[in-house]
């Protein structure tokens, strides 16, 4: 294996190693991590082995496939492993990269000491995060969703893969040695025991290794759904102004009567909690819904400063430098006295870490607050995300799952304003183009 030198060494640069046995949630793990902080501008990017391993190895290998035993395929898994660690160094230097995830079983100690070797060698500061379960329910569940999206048993009977699955298990659990506190105490690590039922932290020393722990914390992999509105349409939307806090049009106001039957549409029985913003719009539009209600100052419009009030029209005729500087780059561009979408993600981020934590929630806001949080949920790009469609009289449902979110639109059948903008021009109104509207990205790894 060659050795990776890199410049200017700095020592904020972490490899996030993954440990633990294939059904454990890894690629679950990894791919929140990369886009928890990538929608937080830090530069993330997550290797698996296990797709590397299909570039060489057979496409669908069996579970004997996996046993340490077997000498020629332990050779193709070598070269996986080898070719991803050496992208993954190349990506630190030819992309500036700042945290990679190694998404991978590294199950021997052999293993993650080769790879901590490499990490030191080259100033990269190595972190395990092993997901230990023996949550038989758990892993059970693991072990259907990784039947469906895993390319290893793409039209393969699904009980043959389930057996086929726990047999490629059991030849981990022959050479598996977890991460212990005493062999392994002079490791930065993190243990996962059951998801986050315990957890347990070794030398976290930096303020980045920090937030990463304290997010993975708060990940809970239970079945639930998200579900994101805007408000009713209001009469500051009637009158293309921007900010305010107006109260809703007649029409917002009907969308608040119909709202409780979409939800119950979608959700059923579901027990829901409702977050709105402090604003009268968004409280409104929640007024006639039966469930717990919450309101968070975070959830607030993206303040508009000295252009609230006005449409876009004025701010273009007013502020012709502004009104070209946040077309050029909306999402840097900060209004005078007021916000950029980079700081209301910011002020999202305790919204992210509570959503992860909860179950079943209905958050009714406004539209660059939806965009940011859809953004996350969706691995939208920052500079692409202010320019999503968020119409209003629109029910959204997101569904986290282990690779990805499913996302359903249910619509309203009550006419509303466009105030979707267009780069370029001060008009409001839906002639959108494909790359403008929203998008559902869906990703299949899985585990090596």
């Amino acid at each position: 294996m060659p050795v990776y030198t890199v410049s200017n060494v700095q020592n904020l640069r972490i490899c996030v190693v993954m440990v633990g046995l294939p059904a454990r949630g890894k690629s679950f793990i990894s791919q929140k991590i990369v886009r928890y902080l990538s929608w937080l501008s830090i530069k993330s990017k997550s290797f698996n082995v296990g797709n590397y391993r299909r570039q060489t190895g057979p496409p669908q290998p069996n579970a004997e496939f996996f046993d340490a035993k077997n000498k020629e395929a332990y050779k193709i898994r070598q070269q996986a492993v080898t070719k991803a660690v050496e992208d993954m160094m190349n990506w630190f230097v030819a992309e500036q990269g700042v945290v990679a995830i190694l998404d991978a079983t590294n199950s021997t100690r052999e293993r993650r000491d080769w790879i901590l070797r490499l990490c030191r060698e080259n100033g990269i500061e190595p972190m395990f995060l092993e997901s230990w379960c023996d949550d038989q329910e758990l892993v059970l569940r693991n072990i259907t969703d990784v039947k469906q999206t895993s390319p290893d048993y793409v039209g393969v009977d699904p009980e043959v893969a389930k057996r086929d699955f726990l047999e490629r298990i059991a030849k981990y659990e022959e050479v598996y040695e977890p991460l212990d506190d005493n062999i392994d105490r002079d490791l930065t690590f993190v243990r996962l025991i059951n998801v986050a039922q315990q957890v347990i932290i070794n030398k976290i020393e930096t303020y980045l290794e920090s937030r990463v722990v304290f997010y993975v914390m708060n990940l809970h992999i239970k079945p639930r759904c998200i579900w994101l509105s805007r408000h009713g349409e209001s009469v500051y939307n009637i009158e293309k102004k921007i900010g305010g806090d107006s109260s809703l049009s007649p029409r917002g106001l009907q969308y608040a009567k119909k709202l409780p039957d979409l939800v119950r549409q979608s959700a059923g029985d579901a027990d829901l909690t409702v977050w709105t913003s402090t604003l009268i719009r968004t409280q409104e539009t929640a007024q006639f819904l039966p469930y717990k209600q919450l309101q968070w100052k975070a959830l607030d419009e993206l303040d508009a400063g000295v252009c609230d009030g006005m449409t876009y029209e004025e701010i273009e005729e007013k502020y012709p430098e502004d009104f070209k500087a946040r077309d050029e780059d909306k999402y840097e561009y900060r209004y005078r006295g007021g916000e950029s979408y980079r700081d209301v993600v910011i002020r999202l981020e305790p919204i992210i870490m509570e959503l992860e934590r909860q179950e079943n929630i209905l958050i009714i806001t406004h539209q660059a607050v939806l965009r940011c949080i859809y953004a996350y949920f969706m691995n939208v790009p920052q500079e692409e995300s202010p320019w999503m469609s968020i119409p209003l009289h629109t029910l959204i449902r997101l569904e986290p799952r282990a690779y990805g979110t499913k996302v359903t639109r249910i619509k309203a059948d009550i006419p509303a304003v466009s105030t979707y903008k267009e780069k370029g021009t001060s008009r409001v109104g839906e002639a959108l183009t494909e790359a403008t509207k929203s998008r559902h990205v869906l990703t299949n790894p899985s585990n090596d």
